[in-house]
């Protein structure tokens, strides 16, 4: 049984995830004859971040739902413990050529000549479930959500659509996700007993290139919880467009449909291609737009501050790729130039609030700024050296935090500088922890998926809309649900 359920980003899709996980639970714990409910599930996300973020489903997380949010009655909170739930992102069910043992090209030879037989190191189906999810194997169902669902699909042979250039691309790379992810479940089936597979996203839709018409809902969804709907319930908040417009010419207002202004002018290579670019030398359509959201931003700063809110809001800016995304870093943030001679200058950011340089030019401990995107998280480039001493009280709780979901000291005590780039992302606003926001603490992301701009208020996860900007390629306006 495969159920798709459609929820507008924000909407709360974690929860409705533990409910199911504790509606399935309880009633196989407290009626272990029944083939209806499963007590084991696994959770498949599209990356380590999102990753992340569902630990509050595991019962003795420190931040667990069941327990933070009431989801149980007490009573009941003994038979979560029972649950076994394991949490991976879809890249975990590589197999094609993956070894299990490396060995060196004589040492196979040498293996091989005394037994006189191929050796097979090569990863079989069921040693890849022994690996993902080994606390699941021994029992008789599962469970599987997928979050995050419109890259799980098969993809429909097709002879009619011709994608070229960028689309293309794109196709391809969503197609051989959606390959790998749907293929695993597809494992998991021929191994196990799998009860059900719940799909969860704000838009579980075909995407270009699949062999569907783009933007054809997954036949499957049971459920449909848009975006007005949860505004017009108050679980979001109301957006609001910007209504400044300071670029002269034209019938149509630029910001309207700033992407078709800037298009052709924006980078398309990946951060490491193409010639080097200056960020001072960003579209001044864009450059424009971003000064007019700050503008309101600093305003709403300033009558929060005075309101002696806890957390200040913060401003967030979606790119369409990683070289975009590091020339808006910069100009937002700041950059040192190097020079012909071999030294550099500091060109300190044009948005003052978000600097990551002090006036004296010197890099900020704790940045105001945050690059989050793929080639940034492998790289871990954007926290300063000595984030880590300024910074080592929230370390080690979440050191604490790690160790108390599931035993691992190892890992606690080898913190990469890319495991905490992404929880400081995780935890943006929450007081104690490494992205905690003090009174003079913003944050912009500045990712790689989709294109906008947006303000979040940084403390319960909620947020408060204002001026998003939308800069997609194709054109057209409207409220892109992955942005709220």
């Amino acid at each position: 049984m495969r159920l798709a359920l459609k929820l507008a980003t924000g909407a709360g899709k974690t929860t409705v995830m533990a409910m199911l996980i504790a509606w399935h639970t309880v009633n196989a714990v407290r009626h272990p004859n029944s083939r209806t409910f499963a007590r084991g599930f696994l959770l498949v996300a599209p990356g380590i971040t999102i990753r992340d973020r569902l630990r509050v489903l595991l019962p003795n997380d420190p931040e667990s739902y069941f327990r933070h949010r009431e989801l149980v009655p007490a009573d009941m909170i003994r038979d979560m413990e029972r649950a076994k739930i394991v949490i991976i992102n879809y890249h975990a069910f590589r197999l094609p050529g993956r070894e299990r043992l490396d060995l060196a090209k004589g040492t196979r030879d040498a293996l091989e000549g005394w037994r006189g037989e191929t050796l097979e190191t090569l990863e079989s189906e069921g040693q890849m479930l022994h690996r993902v999810m080994p606390e699941l194997m021994a029992l008789k169902r599962i469970v599987v959500l997928n979050d995050e669902a419109h890259h799980c699909y098969r993809e429909k042979p097709h002879d009619g659509e011709t994608l070229k250039g960028d689309d293309k691309a794109e196709a391809e790379r969503n197609n051989k996700a959606a390959k790998l992810w749907i293929s695993g479940l597809e494992t998991v089936k021929r191994t196990l007993a799998l009860q059900a597979v719940y799909d969860l996203s704000a838009t579980p839709f075909f995407l270009q290139g699949s062999g569907y018409a783009e933007g054809t809902l997954f036949p499957w969804t049971v459920s449909d919880f848009s975006l007005m709907d949860a505004i017009e319930c108050g679980i979001v908040k109301l957006p609001r467009v910007p209504i400044a417009d300071n670029i002269p010419g034209g019938d149509m207002p630029r910001f309207r449909s700033l992407w078709a202004s800037i298009g052709k002018k924006m980078p398309k290579a990946g951060r490491g291609g193409g010639r080097a670019l200056d960020p001072l030398s960003l579209p001044a359509e864009l450059q424009t737009a971003l000064y007019a959201l700050y503008g309101h931003y600093e305003k709403t700063f300033t009558l929060w501050r005075k309101e002696n809110m806890p957390v200040p809001p913060v401003f967030i800016v979606v790119c369409n790729n990683t070289a975009t995304s590091k020339l808006v870093h910069d100009f937002i943030a700041g950059f040192e130039r190097q020079n012909d001679d071999g030294t550099a200058a500091l060109e300190n950011g044009r948005l003052a609030l978000f600097r990551n340089f002090d006036e004296y030019g010197n890099r900020l401990a704790r940045p105001r700024t945050l690059l989050i995107d793929s080639a940034q998280l492998e790289s871990g480039e954007a926290l300063a050296k000595d984030f880590r001493d300024l910074a080592a009280d929230e370390i080690d709780r979440f050191r604490r935090d790690i160790i108390a979901r599931g035993g691992d000291v190892a890992r606690a005590s080898l913190l990469t500088d890319q495991d905490l780039l992404r929880e400081v992302m995780n935890t943006v606003g929450k007081p104690g922890r490494p992205g905690r926001a003090g009174p003079l603490r913003r944050f912009g992301c500045h990712a790689d998926r989709g294109l906008g701009c947006q303000h979040r208020h940084a403390h319960s996860g909620r947020a408060r809309l204002w001026h998003p900007a939308f800069m997609r390629a194709g054109g057209g306006t409207g409220l892109a649900p992955d942005l709220l």
